[in-house]
């Protein structure tokens, strides 16, 4: 049965909406975070977000971890629709947009302790191995999520675990109200048959009906946006502090 949606009906519905009204109220707020290096920072990671995540779903899909229903997307590139590639860039602009109405700023050195730097890298390492053990049967879906998150929240933390933790409240909120909303719209789109999740390769633990592999994609993938963002702020906000980019740091001031 073709599903009521399209792929690209789904973002016509779910997602674009989100993101003009959070635009629209960032742009009225004088006090909003849409500022150049926030914009900047967004940039960055749209870019990061398509090359890191393009070869981890075009092996995930030909596994058969996920596929797509019927008639539902227009056409793929490699094995991914093009649809994919598409929320693969409005889902760090959402989940941005949220991050802007929270001001994150806090006057922290970016001479952090190395000890706070290694537990960090450790952090990532740790999770990375753990999906590593996975990789096989119900738990391929997690174990496949798990280790290819890893490398990247270890190189935030080992950068700035200490300065995620002073502001860990507008990073919270700024992370859960879109991977809520998006947990449900996900739920919906599952639902509806819009692409449909293999009980092969996952645990079949659910959270409301939602597969605990999808929740944590989106709680991971939008911490991926929420700290890069925070993180490349914080970084340019204390330039002057590195010789390497004071000159830079002048340049924005």
């Amino acid at each position: 049965m073709t599903p009521p949606l399209s792929y690209l009906g789904f973002h016509a519905v779910f997602v674009l909406p989100p993101i003009l009204v959070l635009g629209w109220l960032a742009a009225r707020r004088s006090d909003a975070w849409l500022t150049r290096e926030g914009v900047t920072g967004l940039a960055i990671i749209l870019v990061l977000a398509v090359t890191y995540t393009t070869p981890w779903t075009n092996h995930m899909i030909p596994v058969g971890v996920w596929w797509y229903g019927e008639d539902v997307v227009l056409g793929r590139l490699w094995h991914t629709p093009i649809e994919e590639y598409l929320f693969f860039v409005l889902q760090p602009i959402l989940t941005a947009l949220v991050l802007f109405q929270f001001p994150t700023k806090t006057d922290l050195s970016l001479r952090i302790p190395a000890s706070h730097r290694l537990v960090g890298a450790l952090g990532g390492f740790v999770i990375c191995a753990a999906g590593w053990t996975l990789l096989e049967g119900t738990t391929y879906y997690l174990g496949s999520l798990l280790f290819w998150a890893g490398p990247i929240l270890a190189i935030q933390w080992a950068f700035g675990l200490t300065y995620l933790w002073h502001v860990r409240r507008p990073v919270a909120l700024a992370v859960s109200l879109p991977t809520l909303y998006l947990w449900l719209a996900d739920r919906i789109a599952i639902e509806w048959g819009i692409w449909v999740i293999s009980e092969t390769h996952t645990t079949g633990y659910a959270l409301a009906g939602l597969p605990i592999e999808e929740a944590l994609f989106f709680l991971l993938t939008n911490v991926f946006v929420v700290q890069g963002i925070v993180l490349y702020v914080w970084l340019i906000d204390r330039a002057h502090e590195l010789p390497s980019l004071e000159r830079l740091h002048q340049v924005r001031r």
